[in-house]
């Protein structure tokens, strides 16, 4: 069975990679990457070299983003890659079988609204999900509307993909893909970070992201000098900062974090860590603060509080360990003395199902037999 896999982002793939690995290995499936959006840029670290580096090859690259991130530029990008893709799907549509899309990026969008008068089949992974301060809602909607089969990471999500198209047929419940990661990566020591990255996970670490928040645009200025007067109160820890991405304003926030910490001795800038890398400051930090996915989905796993900024993740069920923090210095500090005074954590994630490649894998193989 021929298998389109449409990534746009180091985040995207980064999900993706369970489920890569085990259809790669399954001579069922032909695999065939289709690379876009920012991994094609250098601006934003080339993590088309990611995929490489983890053995896949990339059948398909199109480049169509701009590097600017002003409102006009993303729609700019946004009728850029649907035209590319538009010439793409003319010219490769018999190629696939089915064409996996994931998530709510504009980009995503774009290639997937592209596809729809060629009726290309698409299987859409984390739809259903909310996030009230980020305009994605309306791209992972639409993403939901115009794909056949549904992955989504809780039965909750489920009932608004069933809701959102009027039927429940086709839409499967397996768990955040992204988890199975846990099961088989071997993270780096301490010792292999420091090496690699020039900073000592054994001290006390905030592995911070922090977006934009694609709703109340205006704030964003605000809200980030507001995060850099907390990282700057919070002396007694050193701070990991990976890069924003590629939204309004994205480039302004990381503009102030360059300005604010380029020389810092207990802030460091990281553009890019992979999946590995992530992981393993993850597993060693002390908790997270930012406005990231990874903090709702994946950081309960690892045992770790996460200080939830704002309303970039609003919306997305999360589990005992998140606490939602209104953007000021003040909130930020008192929510990191209410972490340092709290217990333990113990609760599971409420994201893990267990095995979601190998579920999405043999419901495709089914699938494909009905038909």
């Amino acid at each position: 069975m021929r298998i389109g896999i449409l990534t746009s982002s180091r985040a995207d793939f980064g999900i993706y990679l369970p489920l890569l690995k085990v259809m790669g290995n399954d001579d069922y499936f032909e695999l065939k990457i289709i690379a876009f959006g920012t991994h094609l840029s250098g601006f934003y670290g080339e993590t088309i070299k990611n995929i490489e580096e983890s053995g896949f090859d990339v059948a398909y690259k199109i480049e169509s983003m701009l590097l600017t991130d002003s409102a006009n530029a993303i729609a700019s990008s946004l009728g850029l890659t649907s035209l590319k893709f538009a010439d793409f799907w003319n010219n490769y549509q018999s190629e696939f079988d089915l064409v996996f899309c994931l998530g709510d990026r504009y980009e995503m969008f774009a290639a997937v609204i592209a596809s729809i008068p060629f009726q290309i089949k698409l299987a859409h992974l984390h739809g259903g999900e909310t996030t009230l301060g980020a305009i994605d809602n309306i791209f992972r909607h639409g993403i939901t509307l115009a794909s056949t089969y549904h992955f989504v990471a809780t039965p909750e999500y489920a009932a608004r993909v069933a809701e959102l198209r009027g039927s429940d047929i086709d839409i499967f419940h397996v768990g955040a893909l992204s988890l199975d990661n846990l099961d088989e990566l071997s993270l780096l020591t301490p010792n292999q970070f420091e090496e690699k990255w020039g900073i000592d996970l054994t001290r006390r670490t905030i592995l911070t992201t922090f977006h934009p928040e694609t709703v109340a645009v205006n704030k964003n200025r605000l809200y980030i000098s507001e995060l850099i007067g907390a990282i700057n109160e919070l002396k007694d820890y050193q701070v990991l900062i990976t890069m924003p991405n590629a939204d309004t304003l994205g480039n302004m926030i990381r503009q102030k974090l360059i300005d604010n910490f380029a020389n810092s001795k207990h802030v460091f800038l990281i553009e890019n860590l992979g999946s590995q890398s992530y992981f393993t400051a993850l597993n060693y930090c002390s908790f997270l603060i930012g406005n990231t996915s990874s903090g709702i989905i994946e950081a309960a796993s690892f045992g770790k509080y996460v200080i939830n900024l704002g309303n970039r993740q609003k919306g997305r069920i999360s589990g005992k360990n998140v606490l939602e923090t209104e953007i000021s210095k003040e909130n930020i500090v008192r929510a990191v003395r209410t972490v340092e005074e709290s217990e333990t954590l113990t609760t599971e994630n409420i994201y893990y199902n267990g095995g979601a490649a190998h579920s999405i894998a043999e419901i495709i193989k089914r699938l494909e037999f009905k038909r």
